[in-house]
């Protein structure tokens, strides 16, 4: 019985966790649902198409946890700020997010820009199989000079989502999420396929339609956000000034700094990873892209679920309610591990039937499948991780968090990818199987980080205005 009450809650604590989940595991779910139709669909063009678009994405991946990690550090204190009710605190955040992502969006859009091409072929190796190298350079080229122009509106609809997020608001950014992805499936159907009368333009039309849901999104955010003011108290006058006071401004840098490092670090040690595992050969990109598509729609639960913790965590935390916050955190990374054990079971389900969907070689499909039969294996232990990371988060131990998550990747995930892509002849399925198995490590680490306590801290009350 005390084993119970310690790990679960009850009824009321479950309902009110489901109310921030299910908002943002829906607005989730559709981006990562459109991306597997935009994958689907892609990929029954062609196993160059699909490899070529595999390729811009897990480098415009980068970019994106380079933005959730810039204005990170600010949404912790945006958390706690609401939670102390201190309006003016929320609104000087939401000025720091905006001059951060203006920031990240020159530096990310001149390194595509002048080394796009060059990070392009880093990914494209023959491997006597499938897959034409030059074909597969090109499509991603026209796919990413496209995809410049997702860059802005992505980044500014994180500013505003993440902040609403934050002060309680969950269903706009969902309800402007279903939007996009209706705009995106029109006319990825529209454009790829040359329906309607318009030209059959593949890749290209993908890119497009992802552009043009983007700006949907962006659209419905910001236009509801500034006509809702009674609702959205932060808003009103925040572009009057962006003027930041400066000891909070540098209490954000301190806490945020290490998130961004650690967002761009760790996007940039999923890259270095994919990488070695590409020196397979191209067969292996279309597989690990297959894979990924799925993972990602599955992954939803985790993903929501961190989020959700942060928030929680975060709102007690700056009402000073430490107690139930330590209390909160042992509940929710239990309940976050018992549905990730439930999603990879049915992912596993999925895993024979998936890649069918795929216009590539039988050889493909079968590594695809193995893939995300191991994926869904890990679920649960990426569950944990995941939710000791956003506790840790919530407390503003962004630095520990930093050493937890992009340092471990590049001490030992990258050194272990590295050898065994270069130095042996290791197949694809135990190659990415071992370099899986070593994120127990990190599990370890979690445990023993969030059981001691040290992220239990009121920030806000430390930060004031």
């Amino acid at each position: 019985m005390q084993l119970r009450k310690k790990f679960f809650g009850t009824k009321d604590f479950y309902l009110m966790v489901l109310a921030v989940v299910v908002p943002i595991m829906i607005q989730n779910g559709i981006t990562n649902f459109v991306s597997l139709l935009d994958n689907i669909m892609v990929g029954r063009v062609g196993t160059d198409q699909m490899s070529g678009v595999a390729v811009v994405n897990q480098l415009i991946f980068v970019y994106n946890l380079c933005i959730f990690g810039g204005i990170a550090g600010a949404g912790i204190f945006t958390a706690q700020f609401y939670g102390s009710g201190n309006v003016e605190g929320v609104r000087s955040t939401f000025r720091f997010k905006i001059w951060t992502i203006i920031l990240l969006c020159i530096l990310g859009i001149s390194v595509f820009v002048f080394q796009g091409d060059h990070l392009i072929r880093m990914y494209l190796h023959q491997d006597g199989g499938s897959g034409d190298i030059e074909a597969t350079f090109r499509y991603a080229r026209v796919y990413l000079h496209i995809m410049y122009l997702d860059m802005i509106p992505f980044a500014i609809t994180q500013a505003y989502a993440g902040t609403l997020r934050e002060t309680g608001e969950t269903m706009l950014p969902m309800k402007a999420g279903i939007a996009a992805v209706c705009v995106n499936l029109v006319f990825n159907y529209i454009l790829i396929y040359g329906k309607f009368g318009a030209p059959a333009m593949g890749v290209a039309g993908a890119a497009i339609a992802t552009v043009l849901s983007r700006f949907v999104e962006l659209g419905i955010i910001v236009v509801w956000t500034h006509s809702h003011p009674q609702k959205n108290a932060f808003i009103a006058g925040a572009f009057r000034s962006l003027k930041i006071p400066a000891a909070l401004a540098g209490k954000i840098i301190v806490k945020g700094l290490p998130l961004l490092v650690n967002e761009t670090l760790w996007a940039a040690g999923m890259a270095v990873m994919m990488q070695n595992y590409s020196l397979r050969g191209l067969s292996v990109i279309a597989a690990l892209n297959i894979s990924s598509t799925i993972s990602n729609v599955f992954n939803i639960v985790f993903i929501a679920m961190g989020n959700a913790i942060a928030i929680i965590l975060g709102q007690q935390l700056g009402a000073g309610k430490l107690d139930t916050a330590r209390d909160y955190a042992r509940k929710l990374i239990c309940f976050c591990v018992l549905c990730c054990i439930a999603s990879g079971i049915l992912m596993s389900f999925a895993a024979p039937f998936f890649p069918l969907m795929y216009k590539t070689e039988e050889s493909v499909r079968r590594l695809a499948t193995g893939i995300i039969l191991i994926s869904a294996a890990c679920m649960p232990m990426y569950a944990f991780e995941n939710g000791c990371y956003f506790t840790l988060r919530s407390g503003g131990k962004t630095f520990i968090t930093f050493l937890f998550d992009s340092v471990f990747v590049w001490i030992f995930s990258i050194p272990l990818a590295f050898v065994i892509g270069h130095y042996t002849d290791m197949p694809i399925m135990p190659f990415y199987l071992c370099c899986q198995m070593i994120e127990l490590v990190k599990c370890l680490i979690g445990y023993i980080l969030v059981r001691k306590g040290i992220w239990v801290q009121n920030l806000a009350e430390a930060t004031g205005n």
